[in-house]
């Protein structure tokens, strides 16, 4: 396997289902993000891990990769049956709306 392959196999086995109330201590320290469901989770964080910050920085002034704030925040509470997915890449937790299922 190519280190890409390797490190995307790595992420995507440390990505898990989880609720919003589980993710709340991380958006009280200030270190959740929110991937946009057109964008691959496991590219955002590899991104995210290499400091890619050209990618990174597209994503951010494109609004397709955010900081969860306070209206993001409570647009989660008021949704809680969401489903979401996360994986952490230390400092930060990335996570991403579940495709609903069929």
């Amino acid at each position: 396997m190519t280190d890409h392959a390797t490190r995307y196999a790595t992420l995507l086995g440390q990505t898990a289902a989880i609720s919003w109330e589980e993710l709340q201590p991380h958006f009280a320290r200030g270190v959740l993000l929110e991937v946009a469901p057109e964008l691959d989770l496991i590219e955002a964080a590899i991104a995210v891990t290499q400091d890619d910050a050209a990618q990174v920085g597209l994503w951010l002034q494109q609004g397709q990769l955010a900081k969860v704030d306070e209206d993001r925040a409570r647009r989660r509470l008021e949704a809680p049956a969401v489903a979401l997915w996360a994986v952490v890449v230390a400092p930060w937790v990335l996570m991403q709306e579940r495709p609903a299922e069929r």
